[in-house]
């Protein structure tokens, strides 16, 4: 028999120092790197999206990927695609650490649309606001002083 599952997170992580470095016109070429990496995976991305210092990606993680290697994965190869294509000029890597939280499958259509509608959402409230309200309303127990 072969493994089977289902299991859907949405993955956060941000730009070292958070520096505003993703910049809009750009961003798709990553998204859809990424989204490359993770269908080689066997990940079944449902949506990905993010602002100019962090990123959220909602998908379904194959059972054979664990969290930390699969954003390590993502992250070091995301890393040397912004290098070689010269995507962000300015961008010097990927904060360290990430934060994930998982969902029942009802909550999919919602959290599509939350990371579809980052760009207004960002207008309203920083990144590190948004994540305390996700760490929160997951029952996280966290250090403020490790969110900056």
């Amino acid at each position: 028999m072969s493994t089977y599952g289902y299991a859907l997170y949405q993955l956060v992580f941000s730009t070292k120092y958070r520096e505003k470095t993703l910049v809009k016109k750009d961003r798709e070429m990553l998204f859809r790197y990424i989204w490359g990496l993770l269908n080689n995976k066997k990940c079944h991305l449902y949506q990905i999206g993010g602002v100019e210092d962090h990123m959220h990606i909602i998908l379904d993680v194959h059972p054979v990927n664990s969290i930390s290697d699969l954003i390590k994965d993502i992250k070091l190869a995301s890393s040397e695609f912004i290098k070689s294509n010269q995507l962000f000029p300015h961008f010097n890597g990927w904060q360290t650490g990430y934060a994930y939280f998982t969902y029942t499958n009802e909550a999919r259509g919602n959290l599509i649309e939350y990371v579809k509608n980052q760009e207004s959402h960002h207008h309203k409230k920083t990144f590190k606001e948004e994540l305390i309200e996700l760490l929160q309303e997951h029952g996280v127990q966290f250090d403020e002083r490790y969110l900056d």
